[in-house]
């Protein structure tokens, strides 16, 4: 029990040592990839088209390319319906007014006329200042296994 108490600590520790490690602009963009999880999840569309950038190029593990209404809208008809996302080993690295979001997503989906489903993907995310926060300018998943 002792040493089960000990190693909690030392998670606790080092969870809290790699927080306080991120720049502002990384918190930022972090908390920009949870508000865009969010709102795929939701479907909500003013906050989708916020968080996008005009320029967005948002790459499906299929191969099919959504610019940002084809992105926005697929999303709020449900024809790409996110019940649940699950995101993991995310690394954020900036360089300049530019962010790249690596991580893997874990979804259940339910998409129009398909039913219940899961997907599995690697996905990398290019985010961009802008005068009026990060937005996601770029998008690409990729299959895991």
């Amino acid at each position: 029990m002792i040493k089960k108490l000990f190693l909690g600590a030392i998670a606790f520790l080092l969870l809290n040592a790699i927080a306080f490690t991120q720049t502002k602009d990384e918190k930022d963009v972090a908390g920009a990839v949870e508000l865009l999880k969010t709102a795929m999840v939701n479907a909500n569309k003013s906050a989708l088209e916020n968080l996008t950038s005009e320029k967005l190029n948002y790459g499906h593990s299929s191969g099919h390319i959504d610019d940002k209404k084809e992105f926005v809208e697929k999303i709020v008809s449900g024809a790409s319906d996110f019940v649940e996302i699950d995101l993991a080993e995310q690394t954020i690295s900036i360089s300049d007014n530019v962010a790249v979001v690596r991580h893997v997503l874990n979804a259940k989906t339910n998409d129009a006329g398909k039913g219940p489903g899961e997907v599995h993907l690697r996905i990398l995310l290019i985010w961009q200042k802008q005068k009026d926060g990060w937005k996601l300018l770029a998008r690409q998943a990729v299959k895991i296994g």
